[in-house]
């Protein structure tokens, strides 16, 4: 079968130093990650020494600033990296994404005294983050959360269970949603908790369809006691907090859905090629042609839809809507990529002697995972037609 990493993805980058990092990137992918992944993902194993050297590389705090611990990168660059990363293995793209997203709230809401304390460690000491908003009652509805943090003396106690926390319950760190005052989005505050407070525990992870050594779990909140020196922002400012970082959030699943679709779309090109049927290759009959021509131009529009919402966003312009578009545009076309290319392979596509059938289980969080995909569309009309009346 062809060498797929024989033919990278020919990437548009800024500089000399995004082209490097890439390269540096496709490396440990390429060494490190991608020969395991189908092993540790049928185990159920989470790959915590890739993290460990990711953190090391310099590469879990590619968007933030330096002076912090940060790789001064645009998100143009750093959503390549996520394609690149996920396309090795999802649940390392998603986990770094997932990372990122819980480092956002103090990078881009804290004080300086806080980020100067914390953020070092969190962007390149080796430490990983989970991103606590989800609670088993309130998914879509995330304003409706429950799980509550009361005021004694100089500290705050927390009350309350999150639930599908990827990394929930061996992250180092939480950026926790709670409430502090009055029902409704007005009422939230953000908080930054260590991963061994006590009172905090992770459950049993839920067992998935796919993503299986990505841990997502239930996290317990039972009294947690934390600083007010680590809440981020102001009090009742943490759904603001939450709905900015999940703008930004969801360019990172967009860059991790088109790597997944990447790798699926590499696969069945390979196979077609290389699987003969009647005397030539299959790749040779039209049908399979317009398929695989298909998934391509439906991966390239997605790569060029999350990079034109990066640019936006490294501009400083809004871009929640291009955000939006491109979450909902990049997972559904690797919902159908990852499909397509188990047709292509026919029967092996639907054994694990191939990772089609691992691709294609993995596509489906994708469109759930940081907004569904309908929630998605809501907020893209929102920007289009104004909010729903009632």
């Amino acid at each position: 079968m062809p060498d797929r990493a024989a033919q990278p993805v020919d990437r548009q980058l800024p500089t000399d130093e995004a082209r490097d990092l890439i390269s540096l990137v496709r490396d440990i992918a390429q060494r490190e990650i991608a020969p395991k992944a189908a092993e540790e993902e049928d185990a159920g194993r989470f790959p915590r020494e890739v993290f460990t050297l990711l953190s090391k590389a310099g590469l879990l705090g590619l968007p933030y600033d330096s002076e912090c611990g940060g790789g001064d990168q645009p998100y143009e660059v750093y959503l390549q990296v996520l394609e690149e990363l996920a396309a090795a293995r999802l649940t390392v793209g998603l986990g770094v994404s997932v990372h990122t997203l819980a480092c956002y709230a103090l990078a881009a809401y804290g004080s300086k005294q806080q980020q100067i304390e914390y953020l070092p460690a969190m962007l390149g000491g080796g430490l990983l983050g989970a991103y606590c908003l989800s609670e088993p009652s309130s998914g879509s509805d995330a304003a409706s959360l429950r799980t509550r943090a009361v005021r004694d003396g100089e500290d705050w106690v927390i009350t309350g269970t999150k639930a599908w926390i990827t990394h929930g319950g061996i992250a180092d760190f939480y950026t926790v949603m709670a409430r502090t005052g009055e029902e409704g989005p007005r009422g939230i505050t953000a908080f930054l908790v260590p991963g061994d407070a006590e009172g905090l525990s992770g459950a049993v992870p839920e067992k998935k369809m796919g993503m299986k050594g990505s841990p997502t779990a239930q996290v317990h909140f039972d009294g947690v006691r934390v600083p007010d020196e680590r809440r981020i922002g102001e009090e009742g400012q943490g759904f603001a907090i939450a709905l900015s970082s999940l703008d930004s959030g969801r360019l990172g699943i967009a860059a991790c859905a088109i790597g997944l679709a990447q790798a699926a779309l590499d696969e069945a090109v390979a196979y077609a090629t290389d699987r003969r049927q009647f005397g030539r290759p299959i790749a040779d009959f039209q049908g399979l042609r317009f398929m695989i021509a298909d998934m391509a131009t439906q991966i390239e529009a997605g790569r060029a839809l999350y990079l034109t919402a990066a640019r936006l966003r490294d501009a400083g312009r809004p871009f929640a809507k291009e955000a939006a578009m491109a979450k909902l545009h990049c997972t559904d076309t690797a919902m159908k990529v990852t499909t397509d290319a188990v047709q292509i392979l026919g029967g092996y596509g639907y054994t694990a002697d191939f990772p089609a059938e691992r691709y294609m289980r993995e596509a489906k969080v994708l469109q759930i995972v940081e907004g569904t995909n309908q929630i998605q569309r809501m907020v893209i009309a929102r920007h289009l037609a104004g909010p729903e009346t009632r």
